[in-house]
């Protein structure tokens, strides 16, 4: 194997194994900005000796041997050892010359609680929603600061100080690494879903920038909401928000046109879902529902997508029931945007004039004041009544407040056609 295959198998067991490393070390030294700094040192250790060495047969182990390693020493130095070392009641030699015989007490280990230990902290409510979501890709995406930074489209710098700034607010407010129980476990677990959906979305629909979609965050949002599912599996609204994410997933290749240019649901080609998504998101809706309890959020929106999921064309979707699961989803989750779709929902069940009463009742609303998609619908449901000029200005109006440059190039289209 030569150095670039080396550093390229490096690469993929960091990207793998890094949020397990994390977590793992983080349940030692109690602190996440330090158990990365260590878990990072582990990675250089991989990168100074696996091109000479080979690749080990446990490479994640191996990795995770070495970092627990640097924290045992850390800890060593300091005069708290003998405590700190009661408390963790750890079983590795820390002796032993060879890493190798570590590597089987480290496959033993059970990782999950810890992994969702390292989920409740990155996601804490004591840090920004921004920094919660940076600080979730770093630390159980694996990805790199640019690579964070590309995908919303910041500056590096900037993602860089938000997530030290983030690691360093854990550290002042002494964040216990631990799952919360009972209440508080229900208000937390809400933190977490909304910065895996927050993810989630902004793959689905940038809101800035020349592309409609970003497949990876997309993608790594997906594989969040599979790791919370395996973590939590009696949590109803962790198998609602995975089954939301698969089910709109499922429509990704009939979104774009073959220019990038945005296709909307409606015209969509169905032929081109995936249909694996779908058997996927349908489950995750079933497995939800088995639990029982009352609905929350996620999965009626995942209840909603389902409705799209089970059309095979876009004149057999069910829109009255959508209409409902709208009016039960707002008497959830007030809010004003749900009242947006739910208007959509009643026009295309009920006729267009219907759903401008709906929309016209949300004019005077605060929060959707400069909220592109409200202009949009009122355009769309303009054009449908015959009302081109008055459609026309809401089109334009809409494409003057997106900052998607897709989006806005699809807003001045529909306008023209006015």
């Amino acid at each position: 194997m030569t150095v670039t295959d080396t550093h390229g198998a490096i690469d993929a067991v960091w990207r793998i194994e890094s949020a397990r490393i994390v977590a793992g070390v983080a349940r030692i030294v109690r602190d996440v900005g330090l158990a990365e700094e260590l878990a990072q040192d582990a990675l250089v250790a991989a990168l100074e000796q696996w091109p000479e060495s080979g690749v080990p047969r446990n490479p994640g182990a191996w990795l995770m041997a070495i970092a627990k390693r640097r924290a045992i020493d850390l800890i060593r130095r300091k005069e708290t050892y003998q405590r700190k070392l009661a408390e963790m009641g750890h079983e590795l030699e820390i002796d032993g010359e060879s890493v190798e015989d570590d590597v089987e007490a480290i496959l033993e280990d059970t990782i999950e609680d810890d992994l969702l230990r390292l989920v409740f902290t990155a996601c804490h409510p004591v840090i920004t929603t921004d920094a919660r979501v940076s600080l979730t890709l770093r630390l159980l995406g694996g990805l790199k600061t640019d690579e964070i930074a590309r995908a919303f489209l910041a500056p590096e710098a900037t993602i860089a100080q938000r997530i030290v700034r983030a690691k360093k607010n854990l550290a002042k407010a002494e964040v216990g690494f631990e799952v919360p129980t009972g209440d508080e476990l229900l208000s937390r677990l809400g933190s977490v879903l909304e910065v895996v959906y927050l993810i989630y979305n902004e793959g689905y629909s940038a809101t800035a920038g020349d592309d409609w979609m970003r497949p990876t965050l997309c993608n790594e949002a997906i594989r969040l909401g599979r790791l919370l599912a395996q973590l939590m599996p009696q949590e109803p609204e962790v198998h609602g928000l995975l089954a939301l994410m698969e089910l709109q997933s499922s429509r990704s290749k009939a979104r774009v046109g073959p220019n990038g240019e945005p296709v909307l649901l409606l015209d969509q080609d169905r032929r081109r879902w995936d249909r694996l998504l779908i058997r996927r998101g349908l489950e995750s809706i079933d497995r939800a529902w088995a639990l029982g309890g009352e609905p929350g959020p996620y999965l009626l929106q995942a209840a909603i997508a389902a409705c799209h999921a089970r059309a095979a064309e876009a004149d057999d979707t069910d829109w009255a029931r959508i209409a409902g699961l709208y009016a039960v989803l707002a008497a959830v989750v007030p809010s004003p945007v749900v009242e947006l779709n739910r208007a959509v929902a009643i026009s295309m069940a009920f006729g267009p004039e219907n759903g401008l009463i709906a929309v016209d009742a949300l004019l005077d609303e605060p929060a959707l004041k400069d909220y592109h998609l409200l202009p949009s619908v009122r355009g769309d449901l303009l054009f449908k009544l015959g009302r081109l000029e008055e459609a026309r200005a809401e089109f334009e109006r809409a494409a003057s407040l997106t900052r998607n440059e897709r989006e806005r190039a699809l807003l001045l289209d529909r306008a023209a056609a006015c």
